[in-house]
């Protein structure tokens, strides 16, 4: 009985031999065709599997199947770094969330100048330096608004506010810039409040009440 690689033959009938290893190498080619392969798993859900079956081992381990509960339980820390070895590398290291920022009187909305610094001498007094921060840099902002070198504007951030600043008084826009940036790091918990810290905002809001503005960026009627 002849067998693939004996012998095929044609419509007409007549046989054509086919050598064995040209008809294996045909049938292989054929095997590679993409299209036989579209449905297979990708490689992140091959992977994604292997773990499954690991994890699922190591937790029988732990209840006391097939292995002893230590053994399993170092299995599942294995397996656990292992998961988070493949989500690092497919996500890539974690990002701090973006914050919100707020307007920088809070939701409060402004006083006067006068009682946010009476608050802020008081908060420091305490050694509560957030507090103490966060209440002189809205005394900054709002005795310049009372000044007419910003324009009294809802929902004003701490940057723009010394953005704005910072082009009516120029001399003192790094400095601006710098007090902005301190509140907002302070304000939103990413560092901790001190006196040095609140000691810069201090000496720039008293400087500040003195400066005179550059009359060519000032906003019209500043004092």
């Amino acid at each position: 009985m002849p067998t693939w690689g004996d012998g095929l033959l044609v419509a007409g009938g007549a046989p054509v031999t086919v050598p064995r290893d040209p008809a294996r190498d045909a049938a292989r080619d054929e095997l590679l065709d993409a299209e036989y392969h579209k449905h297979d798993p990708s490689v992140l859900e091959r992977v994604m599997s292997w773990l499954n079956d690991h994890i699922t081992g190591a937790l029988d381990g732990i209840s006391g199947t097939g292995t002893s509960g230590t053994t399993g339980l170092v299995l599942f820390l294995v397996v656990a770094v292992l998961i988070g070895a493949a989500l690092w590398w497919r996500l890539g290291a974690p990002r701090r969330a973006a914050r919100t920022v707020l307007d920088v009187y809070g939701d409060e909305g402004p006083r006067r100048a006068a009682q946010y610094r009476a608050d802020a001498e008081r908060h420091a007094a305490a050694g509560q330096w957030a507090e103490a921060v966060r209440a002189r840099m809205r005394a900054l902002v709002r005795g310049l608004e009372e000044r007419t070198l910003l324009d009294a504007r809802p929902g004003r951030t701490a940057d723009e506010a010394a953005a704005e600043a910072g082009r009516a008084l120029p001399r003192h826009a790094a400095a601006l810039a710098g007090a902005a940036r301190t509140f907002d790091d302070i304000a939103y918990g990413e560092r901790t409040a001190d006196q040095a810290a609140y000691q810069l905002l201090s000496d720039l809001d008293r400087a500040l009440e003195r400066a005179r503005p550059d009359l060519d960026t000032a906003p019209e009627g500043a004092a």
